[in-house]
């Protein structure tokens, strides 16, 4: 994004504060950060969020939204994951396949890896990451336990699944990332056959122009 608009992250910056972005990483923030697009994590203690003032630029979805404001921070109507701007910012280096070459991809979270042993097409998330957005890019149907797994489906516009495998995450990430990009509810299965026999979630509408143009390029003076 910075670069984009012809900034450079090793520039000095002309504000030496803090970005926060991908992730449910709030309970890491501190006063004067810069969030863009991150969440809470519901697995976090209200206690760890320790900051009383942030610079919100976007955040991950309306429950991270509603969580900030109770705390009397000033939350903007921004929402997505930047995740989601994968296909539109790396358009040529990961085109539309003519031809989607899997029928269905399955994306586990790490901790869910072991658990999808002997499945075919799985989407390693140990695998580097431009070849997992390949991968998922090149799917006709991709059903993930990772967040990121459905983020990347929804930025190629390849319908997705949630299938939840084990109860180690909390659901609001994945319900306030859904939520988000305009889906009214999250829809969980939980099998591969459940998963593979259910109607993929509603399309996603994510506003990526109004994402992207809350990014916080003031902050290397763009």
């Amino acid at each position: 994004m910075a670069a984009d608009a012809g900034c450079f992250l090793d520039e000095e910056r002309p504000r030496p504060v803090r970005l926060l972005g991908i992730g449910s990483i709030l309970h890491f923030a501190r006063n004067g950060d810069v969030v863009w697009g991150s969440g809470i994590n519901g697995k976090i203690r209200d206690e760890r969020h320790v900051f009383s003032s942030l610079d919100v630029r976007a955040v991950r979805g309306p429950l991270t939204r509603d969580f900030l404001m109770r705390r009397g921070i000033d939350v903007p109507e921004v929402f997505g994951d930047p995740g989601i701007l994968v296909a539109d910012l790396l358009g040529s280096r990961f085109p539309k396949p003519a031809e989607r070459k899997t029928p269905v991809a399955f994306v586990p979270n790490l901790h869910d890896l072991p658990k999808m042993e002997g499945w075919e097409n799985v989407v390693s998330p140990l695998d580097h990451w431009a070849s997992v957005v390949r991968r998922i890019s090149e799917a006709s149907h991709v059903i993930s336990s990772s967040l990121h797994g459905l983020v990347i489906a929804d930025a190629f516009g390849i319908p997705c699944t949630y299938l939840r495998l084990s109860e180690e995450e909390n659901t609001l990430k994945y319900e306030d990332y859904v939520l988000g990009v305009g889906r009214a509810r999250l829809d969980i299965t939980r099998s591969r056959e459940e998963a593979v026999r259910a109607s993929p979630m509603g399309t996603a509408r994510p506003d990526l122009a109004r994402l992207k143009a809350s990014f916080p390029y003031d902050l290397w003076d763009c």
